[in-house]
């Protein structure tokens, strides 16, 4: 990365200044924008937006409230829009080709569902999805509590990159093969994009919902000025606060904190990197709050899940292949597609495995390739386990590292079709994808 005075800039010009309540239909459009994602006095760049803004509009609702959206297709793609981590309806999880048609271009498609789960969600495009989140077809989705905690300000944190020439043209090199068979799309700018851009004062008591929005990029994120804990992981509350150390998101994943403001002047949110601290964004912090006194962190409501049933689960194995330094690029195979879970690269007819509804599954999660994959289950969460077999913290995503293996435990008691694959988006694009039924 490169022009580091960039990243010392606030993120709220290109941000969407409203955010959409669930109270009556709305209207998310998609369409051409264009972003002030570098400094103010550069030039803007031409990306893909919902409602003329990127990132799109915040959409807001309480927990078990309906969503009634109708999105209108307005770019020159088709397209579709799935709700990231909530456990909906199939047919409202925004997949064309598997739930749903695809919206081409000027079409239009209803979206009804309730929010079952409180928590930070995020929607984004899911066709053409390595291209079309990386031109900004994405947003923030919160579903609050019934009981909200007690909180000064509630604050949307989401981590983007982006591929920039000086001029602030967006690169167009979407299926960039080399970048499939690494990595990812890396940009070479970086950002924390604050919503709603506000100060605050020392002593107040703030929720940060982190989101990691970039398509391949994995962040780790320091945050100074604050003392809190997190609270919550993809959007699943922690029985427990946990401390903040070693923050780290793959994209798509999430985190919330709750913290009491301990800097004089701003929070800044970090990104450490081997050539020193590059600086994502901050949020200024003037005057002291006299009335909030000091109070332990509380645990968030628990969601309505069901506990896995581990005497006698289905075990699986879904192995990650592929990429550059393979076996699977030694034996010849890359030109049926660069990354395969199983041996398998991109989409079949029959499922991964076909679930009777509310059974358990342990699937062991091994990366056998030289990169990191984060692995999204669409419709359900699930818990990582620990190394001595016990239920850890429930996800939507889970980062495991080369070489490495991820037990999870999940419960299929949501009746469809529903995808997985790596959330790095280019290497679903280069077949790291599968899916499962639940009948």
């Amino acid at each position: 990365m490169n022009r580091r005075d960039f990243l010392l800039t606030t993120g709220a010009a290109v941000l969407a200044p409203y955010s959409m309540s669930a109270s009556a239909q709305q209207v998310l459009t998609a369409q051409p924008v264009k972003a002030q994602i570098l400094p103010a006095g550069d030039p803007m760049t031409q990306m893909l937006g919902f409602n003329g803004s990127t990132p799109g509009p915040t959409l807001r609702t309480k927990q078990g409230e309906l969503f009634d959206i109708r999105f209108d297709n307005q770019i020159d793609q088709g397209s579709a829009v799935h709700w990231h981590g909530l456990r909906i309806e199939n047919a409202m999880d925004g997949v064309p080709g598997m739930t749903q048609p695809m919206v081409e271009p000027g079409g239009a498609f209803t979206y009804r569902f309730r929010a079952p789960d409180a928590g930070t969600y995020w929607y984004h495009s899911h066709n053409r999805s390595s291209e079309q989140v990386a031109r900004g077809l994405y947003g923030p989705l919160i579903v609050e509590e019934t009981t909200p905690p007690d909180v000064d300000h509630d604050l949307i944190v989401m981590i983007d990159d982006w591929r920039l020439s000086e001029d602030g043209v967006l690169f167009g090199d979407f299926e960039n093969l080399h970048d499939q068979a690494h990595s990812g799309r890396l940009g070479n700018f970086a950002r924390a994009l604050v919503e709603p851009e506000t100060p605050v004062k020392r002593g107040d008591r703030v929720r940060l919902r982190l989101i990691n929005v970039a398509t391949d990029r994995i962040f780790p994120v320091e945050i100074a000025g604050i003392d809190g804990k997190i609270v919550a992981l993809d959007g699943m509350p922690l029985n427990a606060p946990q401390d903040v150390a070693e923050l780290v998101l793959a994209p798509a994943q999430r985190v919330d904190i709750l913290a009491d403001i301990a800097a004089e002047d701003r929070i800044s949110f970090v990104f450490p990197t081997r050539g020193g601290p590059y600086e994502l964004g901050e949020i200024p912090v003037a005057g002291e709050n006299t009335t909030r006194s000091p109070t332990p962190i509380p645990a968030l409501p628990a969601n309505r899940t069901a506990t896995p049933d581990l005497s006698d689960p289905v075990r699986l194995t879904l192995t990650m292949e592929g990429g550059a330094m393979s076996q699977r690029m030694r034996q010849g195979l890359m030109s049926e597609g660069i990354w395969a879970f199983n041996g398998q690269s991109g989409m079949t007819d029959t499922p991964l495995h076909r679930f009777e509804r509310g059974q358990t599954a342990v699937i062991r999660m091994v990366n056998d390739t030289r990169f990191p994959h984060g692995i999204h289950l669409h419709g359900h969460h699930f818990h990582e386990l620990d190394p001595d077999g016990a239920l850890g913290a429930l996800r939507d995503t889970s980062l495991i590292n080369p070489g490495q293996s991820q037990d999870i435990a999940c419960v299929f008691d949501n009746p469809g079709k529903w995808l997985m694959h790596c959330h790095m988006l280019g290497h679903q694009a280069a077949g790291m994808k599968t899916w499962v039924e639940v009948t």
